[in-house]
């Protein structure tokens, strides 16, 4: 199975750059024009990449005054997080309407700063805006379509499937255990690179279809 990582870059580029990763079975590549979506799938298609991953922006350079850094790990996560967003297909019950967003909730402590809100800022998938809420209690998950679970809060997953049970929610998390005890995706920082994998099983049972793309990307399945 082909495995998708992305290391994390040095690189540091002026502040407000756009920057496009392209993920390949050897390297990641860096553009900072962005293409249009036929001309960088053509490029994809051809170059044999394996991901097309829009990191926007993910590598900034310092922080202004009063700005707090984030952790380059955290810049990351929050481009996958929009990146699931648009391989997952939620059922048609879990939106009020056509014009409702796609909710990407934050359980417990804020780790991206306003990474993750910069990431989906101006974004669609499917016709749809994206936002971001901090979640704050167990009963406030269910509300939102994306969840991530910090690995401080990862001794509360339990309470969290119970609160989500039934209510089509992705479950994200970031602990090595995490999918093993029911969580959808969770990251995993192999060295200096970062990889995901997915329980098949969680996401089927929270009637969530996960695209076979992204299911290719994974470095396990469950």
């Amino acid at each position: 199975m082909r495995q998708c990582a992305v290391r994390f870059h040095r690189t540091q580029l002026g502040r407000g750059h756009g920057v496009f990763l392209i993920i390949t079975n050897k390297k990641a590549v860096l553009n900072q024009k962005q293409p249009s979506p036929r001309r960088f799938l053509r490029f994809a298609l051809m170059k044999g990449v394996v991901a097309l991953f829009c990191v926007f922006p993910v590598l900034a350079a310092k922080p202004l005054h009063g700005q707090v850094r984030v952790p380059k790990e955290y810049q990351l996560k929050a481009a996958f997080l929009y990146n699931f967003a648009k391989f997952i297909q939620w059922p048609d019950k879990k939106f009020n309407d056509a014009n409702s967003p796609i909710v990407i909730g934050v359980f417990g402590e804020n780790l991206f700063g306003d990474e993750l809100d910069k990431a989906v800022r101006g974004r669609k998938v499917n016709g749809r805006e994206i936002v971001v809420r901090q979640i704050q209690t167990v009963d406030a998950a269910s509300s939102v379509h994306l969840l991530f679970v910090p690995a401080a809060e990862d001794s509360r997953l339990a309470e969290l499937k119970v609160s989500c049970q039934g209510a089509s929610v992705l479950v994200v998390g970031e602990s090595g255990t995490f999918t093993k005890r029911g969580g959808a995706i969770a990251f995993k920082i192999d060295g200096d690179n970062l990889r995901f994998e997915i329980n098949t099983s969680a996401a089927a049972g929270a009637e969530l279809k996960v695209n076979a793309q992204l299911l290719k990307l994974a470095s396990n399945l469950r």
